[in-house]
């Protein structure tokens, strides 16, 4: 290995300019592939109405961006209503005829199931039809066990228990605007996720980072059980993997002055190794755009292209336990 690099450092010696271009080369190649697949499917998608959990900031609020330019109505879903109003006004003055953008927002609060019950109220009362539902809000890695208004571990309760409800009290409108589609999104965080079907809101153990995948592995377990209820139904259902973005979901792992100078010192690398929000958000697109015939149902998606996941926790048995107790949690 010695004689490797050694041999390694005399060719760049020999040869600088070179090595030096193959290495540019390698790290543009690097980034490219970092920044991962885009989507090549446009549609209009005039008449087609869309909700967006979590489209204030960052993916959600690109692919809003994106899908109301393409003519759809979207509906910005989110719990901070001045924060949204000021994302919505950035998006209109972007556009180049902002008059041809159709956006609305209602409230919504994923942490209080009453807040949910009401947004769907709001949404049924002005709008018959649903032909995207995108569960793109999330919160991950909190560094305490904190609890939703109705007691649940905030990262399962948010990121799982607030888009079952939201889904299936929205699931008679999406059935009668078929064919249509609910996209969740997850993580490759599931990986490494942990969660115990017995101690869901994890009062017995609780690790941020091991929750949070936890989470992202339930919103998974979600989408294949809710794919199998589904079918024959005209409406398909999919979950993805974004990428490493730079969003706002990293805001708790930014907490600690350590981190922050850590980020400050590295940026570049940050930067080189994590994801715009653009580049983030082209597998939901990918997801919302491709046509409902090449849409695989209950598949996972990353980089605009179906993915494996980690099969031995994806097993009919948790996915029918997990959606009992589900139902349970949120009374339904």
């Amino acid at each position: 290995m010695f004689q490797y690099l050694d041999s390694c450092c005399h060719l760049v010696a020999a040869y600088p300019v070179p090595s030096i271009l193959s290495f540019i080369v390698f790290l543009i190649l690097l980034k490219k592939y970092i920044n991962g697949g885009v989507c090549k499917y446009t549609q209009d998608l005039t008449g087609k109405i869309i909700v967006i959990t979590g489209a204030s900031a960052g993916i959600g609020k690109y692919t809003t961006q994106e899908l109301a330019r393409m003519g759809g109505t979207v509906i910005m879903a989110c719990r901070d209503i001045p924060k949204t109003e000021e994302a919505k006004a950035s998006i209109l003055k972007s556009a180049a005829d902002p008059s041809k953008l159709k956006i609305d927002i209602i409230r919504l609060d994923l942490c209080d199931l009453s807040s949910i019950r009401e947004f769907v109220k709001i949404f049924k009362a002005k709008y018959n039809r649903l032909d995207i539902l995108i569960n793109n809000a999330g919160v991950m890695a909190i560094p305490d066990r904190r609890l939703t208004k109705d007691g649940f571990e905030m990262q399962i309760g948010t990121n799982h228990f607030g888009h079952f409800l939201l889904t299936d009290l929205l699931l008679d409108v999406i059935k009668a605007s078929k064919p249509s589609r609910i996209i969740n999104l997850a993580s490759m965080a599931h990986l490494f996720g942990y969660l115990n079907l017995d101690d869901i809101n994890s009062e017995k153990f609780y690790n941020n980072h091991l929750t949070y995948g936890g989470s992202k592995l339930a919103n998974i377990l979600f989408t294949k059980e809710l794919a199998k209820k589904l079918e024959g139904t005209g409406v398909k259902t999919v979950c993805l993997h974004p990428g490493v973005v730079r969003t706002e979901l990293m805001r708790h792992v930014l907490d600690s002055l350590v981190m922050k100078i850590i980020i400050i010192i590295m940026f570049p690398f940050y930067w080189y190794f994590f994801k715009s929000t653009q580049q983030g958000a082209q597998t939901t697109l990918h997801c919302a755009l491709i046509s409902h015939e090449k849409l695989e149902n209950g598949k996972y998606y990353s980089d605009c292209q179906t993915k494996w996941t980690r099969s031995a926790e994806v097993d009919s048995v948790k996915m029918k336990k997990l959606w009992e107790i589900s139902e349970k949690m949120v009374n339904l």
